[in-house]
């Protein structure tokens, strides 16, 4: 299931339109024409997708040698197919800022596929669970659109067409480098180990990246929208930009720090003993995850300038980073090199990205970085205390080294509140 929803992302992504983007984007998105022409490129392209997979499953079988994989690709495509047809209304209401709409499609779908993948688990107990789950979630989300957010499709006019198009140009190739940077260890690890090892390694790197996924695309359902709003005033943008990079990096880093030292107890409590062996990846891919969020925030702010190209140029230095050290470092370390591999490469895009937002909004970059050393310092005064603390037997068993992981990290999100609160009431004396 690992390597066909990989592959079947990898197709999809190749020709992507970014016509979600670009109607939120364009400040006549909210217009019928306009509309009409999102679900037409949205269409049209999931059509083309679906054949296009359709057609290559069998080659993907045998390249891995399993039989199995292009029936179950040619399943799993159907869901390119429904999220293709989601009413673009439910894009509209992003735009709009009124986000109880699109959180009650993309949730309401995610629930329903949950339960169906599930329920069916427990009586199939094997791979078409999980696959007629996902078709599921998309199939929910398709029609919960339409209900929610209701259209009917009419024929296109081609000048809205070209109007989102120019938008769209600056995407191309970017979701192809983006998936390149985020699933080539998935395909490496799959050629040189064997299928057990790519499911430990992909259950441990998962447990992490759905949240982490499902956090991202919250932001960008509300970041770009509001930063599309105020996407002439540098002023605001860069507030808003700082504010948030403030919050999620005292948020994110103590967290990261408690799934690093936390990371085999939490695999064990999870999912079972023998998923402890893949912690070295679940700890990496947590410190992926956090840079990841962070570069997502300045990628918005591309995009609401309408400058998507400057994020593509920093995705593709990533995707080459990562081709050029996943096979190495798997073949060298194990399976958890591919999950190093993308960190590296993560890092080198995120620098890369905080240098260009400085030309675009004139944020200076060392206001920018301004908000990471008490949060750094914070999370380095947990990690003593874990270290003091873990050589203790009463942590040494998974459920109390989790217990006490999380009170460290209660602990540091309390110090942040009360310095928070002491800045906020010097700021106000001085007013």
């Amino acid at each position: 299931m690992a390597i066909v929803q990989s592959a079947t992302t990898l197709i999809q992504m190749t020709v992507d339109v970014g016509a979600r983007e670009a109607l939120i984007q364009n400040p006549k998105g909210e217009e019928e024409s306009h509309v009409t022409a999102a679900f037409w490129m949205t269409a049209s392209r999931a059509l083309f997708l679906y054949l296009l997979i359709y057609i290559l499953a069998p080659t993907a079988s045998m390249f891995y040698g399993n039989a199995d994989l292009a029936t179950l690709a040619r399943v799993v495509s159907l869901s390119v197919l429904f999220d293709g047809l989601i009413s673009p209304r439910a894009y509209v209401a992003m735009k709009t800022m009124k986000f109880w709409k699109w959180a009650a499609v993309n949730n309401g779908g995610g629930i329903l596929g949950v339960i169906t993948a599930i329920a069916l688990g427990v009586y199939m107990r094997d791979v078409w669970a999980l696959a007629i789950g996902f078709c599921a979630e998309n199939a929910a989300r398709c029609v919960l659109s339409y209900s929610i957010c209701p259209y009917r499709p009419r024929l296109p006019r081609f000048e809205a067409i070209r109007d989102l198009l120019r938008f769209s140009k600056g995407l191309i190739g970017l979701v192809l480098f983006n998936f390149v940077f985020m699933r080539t260890d998935v395909f490496v690890i799959g050629k040189l180990y064997s299928p057990a090892e790519l499911g430990l390694y992909s259950m441990a790197v998962y447990l992490i990246q759905t949240p982490a996924g499902f956090v991202v695309n919250v932001m960008n359902q509300t970041l770009l929208p509001a930063m599309s709003r105020v996407q002439s005033d540098n002023v605001r943008l860069n507030r808003i930009l700082l504010q948030l990079t403030e919050a999620t990096v005292w948020i994110g880093l103590p967290a990261t720090v408690f799934a690093v030292f936390c990371a085999h107890s939490l695999l064990t409590v999870a999912y079972g003993p023998r998923y402890g062996s893949a912690s070295i990846a679940l700890g990496l891919a947590c410190c992926a995850a956090l840079l990841n969020i962070l570069n997502n925030q300045i990628t918005q702010a591309f995009y609401a300038k309408g400058l998507p190209q400057l994020h593509r140029r920093s995705v593709g230095i990533m995707a080459v980073a990562a081709l050029m050290m996943v096979y190495p470092l798997v073949k060298l370390l194990g399976a958890w090199g591919g999950q190093l591999a993308c960190l590296i490469a993560i890092i080198v895009g995120y620098s890369l990205q905080v240098e260009r937002i400085r030309g675009v909004t004139g944020l200076k970059i060392s206001q920018y970085w301004h908000v990471f050393p008490i949060p750094v310092c914070t999370s380095i005064g947990i990690a003593v205390l874990w270290a003091f603390f873990s050589g203790y037997t009463i942590v040494s068993r998974p459920a109390p080294r989790i217990l006490m992981g999380l009170a460290l990290c209660l602990l540091t999100y309390c110090l942040a509140g009360a310095l928070r609160y002491r800045q906020a009431r010097v700021a106000q004396s001085e007013i």
